[in-house]
């Protein structure tokens, strides 16, 4: 069996964690929160570190230097944001789920199967910021 179906998430390894990364850049969506509501909205802008021909983050070792509110996921906040897609790997596994057959560490591809935010985002420095909300989007799943 491999790790991801006989260990929690708190039981990964450094490695194993990242592995479970599908690269799907969904996270890496700059979100709007409702002020009254408290909901978060997608957005179809993205960290300006990340690569959109790859989605990869150009500079992860630095990210939160270079991005101060970077997400930080940990096991616990995998199970608490609720803004993570239903397709992240991080949320499958903290509900129980386990991966979806399109996952690399499967021998899938999120970019095949549309699960990526590839061809889909524009860098956030692109818009100006009066112009945000409309960029708001609904075809990510939470």
């Amino acid at each position: 069996m491999s790790f991801w179906q006989t260990k929690t998430l708190d039981e990964l390894s450094k490695d194993e964690w990242e592995s479970l990364c599908d690269g799907c850049a969904l996270c890496c969506m700059v979100k709007l929160e409702d002020e009254d509501s408290g909901e978060v909205h997608h957005t179809a802008m993205v960290c300006n570190y990340l690569d959109l021909d790859t989605c990869r983050c150009t500079d992860y070792a630095r990210r939160h230097t270079n991005v101060p509110d970077c997400v930080v996921l940990t096991p616990e906040r995998a199970r608490e944001f609720t803004w993570l897609p239903k397709s992240c790997a991080y949320r499958s596994m903290a509900e129980g789920r386990g991966l979806p057959d399109w996952h690399p560490l499967l021998g899938g591809n999120p970019h095949d199967v549309d699960v990526s935010v590839m061809g889909k985002v524009v860098h956030e420095e692109t818009v100006h910021p009066d112009d945000q909300e409309e960029m708001i989007v609904k075809w990510v799943e939470v």
